[in-house]
């Protein structure tokens, strides 16, 4: 017994000094990859923001468009860069960070302690997964609100107008309901539509119900109609009644707001978030509506995920290519990191357009090169560990 409490008693304060050492090694590197991640996050969104600040500029000059709606425009246009910015910055910042530590032998020191490689990639890992999740709020969350005034910005310069381009003439079908809606023509005011038909189907039949109105109004996710001709059809499709009321109230496509079902943003896939995407798509294919225009929206929405994974990625990719490659400056670890995501754009534009002409399916295609990238940096670290 008093060897056992004595063993005990030197074992624990070894206990504490490894527990004690483990979070002052991921404070060390995190602090090594905070400021390059910053660096790198912003130097890319300097550059999108010249690059669109460039091409905008020949509406200030020839459109004679006032200088600060062009910025304003240009402003609310760089968080569309933020599923590109987030993993370009995690692929600088552990770039940067570990060559400097493998450049003064900080992490030859760390290894030769007893520290597996395993355990110093931990830290960067869960920092490219942090950064995922918050790349993901951020794309999901603020970038279509963003863009959506941006567009809105965009027709103010060339129109002198806020108001986004009214779609008429066209069919919409509700895939909850499967109610269809044809507006033939649309107010000023942007909420007055007239020469409204509605198809309601039925079980048996094309059609259980019409409604035809000379005019309606949105009202919140609501269609006021006024002016209406309700026709009803029986099993046999033939007409079973038909009345005129002086007013009907139905329910939007999926609740859209009055924006959403007037305006060709609904169109614009880096106007909407996850969920309105997703309905988009089943609303197509409850329209047998396929080729490109389903393909397109089915890669932007797994891309909405795939890109913010992205973070993940390139500092699995990163950790190996700089343990390599540390030693010699950080001007190698900068080319690389050009090098690397310049090769994971040009696979995610190839898939992309396989994904759209349906050789491949689009939500594949759209993590080939998450997989793929990711596969290579997992093999290059197991290399390292042996």
């Amino acid at each position: 017994m008093p060897m056992a409490t004595l063993a005990l008693r030197r074992f624990l304060p070894h206990a504490r000094s490894t527990a004690h050492l483990l979070p002052i090694l991921d404070a060390y590197l995190l602090r090594e990859m905070v400021w390059p991640f910053i660096g790198g996050f912003f130097a890319f969104f300097i550059f999108w923001a010249l690059n669109i600040f460039i091409l905008s500029a020949d509406y200030i000059i020839n459109q004679h468009a006032p200088f600060f709606l062009v910025l304003r425009f240009v402003v609310l246009r760089i968080p569309q860069a933020i599923p590109m910015a987030f993993p370009f910055a995690s692929l600088v910042a552990v770039l940067l960070a570990m060559g400097r530590l493998i450049g003064d032998n900080e992490l030859t020191a760390m290894r030769t302690s007893g520290i597996v490689v395993m355990r110093i990639a931990a830290t960067p890992l869960i920092f490219g997964f942090t950064m995922f999740l918050l790349a993901y709020g951020m794309n999901e969350w603020i970038a279509p609100v963003s863009v959506d005034l941006s567009t809105r910005t965009f027709y103010q310069m060339i129109y002198h107008t806020d108001s986004l381009p009214i779609e008429t003439q066209f069919f919409r079908k509700d895939p909850d309901t499967g109610n269809v809606f044809f507006v033939t023509q649309v107010a000023p005011d942007g909420r007055t539509m007239y020469g409204v038909q509605i198809f309601k189907p039925a079980h048996l039949g094309p059609w259980n119900e019409t409604l035809q109105a000379k005019s309606a109004v949105v009202d919140g996710s609501t269609l006021v109609l006024k002016d209406v001709i309700d026709t009803r059809f029986n099993n046999d499709g033939y007409v079973s009644s038909q009345q005129h009321v002086n007013s009907a109230s139905i329910g939007l496509p999926i609740q859209e707001t009055a924006a959403q079902f007037l305006s060709t943003a609904n169109s614009d896939p880096w106007t909407m978030s996850s969920k309105q995407l997703a309905m988009q798509v089943r609303s197509l294919q409850s329209q047998g509506i396929g080729g490109t225009a389903l393909g397109n929206l089915q890669i932007t929405l797994a891309n909405k995920l795939a890109w913010p994974f992205a973070c993940f990625i390139a500092i699995l990719i990163a950790l190996p290519l700089a343990m390599r490659f540390g030693k010699r400056g950080r001007m190698l670890g900068m080319a690389l990191s050009i090098v690397a995501f310049f090769v994971y754009f040009v696979m995610t534009s190839a898939a992309s357009a396989f994904g759209r002409n349906g050789a491949i399916n689009p939500y594949i295609s759209a993590w080939i090169p998450n997989v793929v990238m990711g596969l290579a940096g997992a093999f290059l670290l197991w290399l390292e560990e042996r």
